[in-house]
């Protein structure tokens, strides 16, 4: 097996993010998991990560897991403690700068929305079916530009290059917590339902004993007293199993 691994969607921080892989690692060879690759990837292109056959372990997003990524198997979800997270749910916060007079996502037609790519459900998907009921000839923004990143998109905000974005609730709060200047001026206008989190995925040759063995594996992570400062410092409070059928609502 190829046993490439990576946990790309939340490094913030990306000590902590090497920590819990350590952590994790552990807990795989300690249950007798032949890793063939024992370093973290961090890969340039993720969509051509992701679709490796091979693939041990990584973690998604729930929009190209039922647009791109047909063959992968969903592993689970981590539970996050962070505001506005419920269980495996998450949603977005929608984003403007403190001096604007809008209040409501109604107030910014015909503004300037960025969001951090085209096939992310947070910044780009659960903002589009939101302002789909209040758009007018299929049109409510006046441009959406992309930024790459939500951390961008912020900055794009703060720079007025941009007038509304929609962030990750799980990515706001390391952000608060670590880059707290990349949030300065800016304030919560709104947010945005609650769906399925960011599933940990593996490729489709991982057998279901190989399988059955990353699950367990994470449920250790999370509920072993030895490994819990490393989960709180992710905002990690528990780990489910997920099936690729609860992704559905997203499309």
């Amino acid at each position: 097996m190829n046993n490439a691994i990576s946990l790309p969607m939340y490094a913030v921080n990306p000590p902590d993010v090497e920590a819990l892989w350590s952590a994790l690692r552990k807990i795989l060879l300690e249950q007798g998991t032949i890793l063939q690759n024992r370093e973290l990837h961090w890969p340039d292109n993720l969509l051509e990560h992701w679709l490796q056959p091979q693939l041990l372990l990584s973690q998604t997003c729930g929009y190209p897991l039922v647009t791109r990524l047909p063959d992968v198997q969903p592993v689970g979800c981590f539970h996050y403690a962070a505001p506005g997270c419920e269980g495996i749910s998450y949603r977005s916060f929608l984003v403007a700068r403190q001096k604007e007079l809008g209040a409501h996502l109604a107030d910014f037609r015909q503004r300037t929305a960025v969001c951090n790519s085209d096939d992310s459900q947070s910044g780009y998907n659960a903002l589009r079916k939101m302002v789909e009921p209040l758009s007018k000839e299929g049109c409510f923004f006046r441009e959406v530009i992309f930024s790459g990143s939500h951390r961008q998109s912020l900055l794009a905000l703060q720079q007025k290059e941009a007038d509304i974005a929609a962030i990750d609730c799980v990515t706001f709060a390391l952000l608060k917590k670590h880059q707290p200047q990349t949030l300065t001026q800016l304030k919560i206008i709104g947010e945005t339902p609650l769906t399925p989190g960011l599933p940990l995925i593996t490729g489709p040759q991982t057998s279901a004993s190989q399988l059955a063995a990353l699950r367990s594996a994470l449920h250790q992570l999370v509920s072993s007293p030895q490994y819990q400062q490393v989960c709180r410092a992710n905002l990690i409070a528990g780990f489910s199993d997920v099936s690729r059928q609860q992704y559905d609502v997203i499309l």
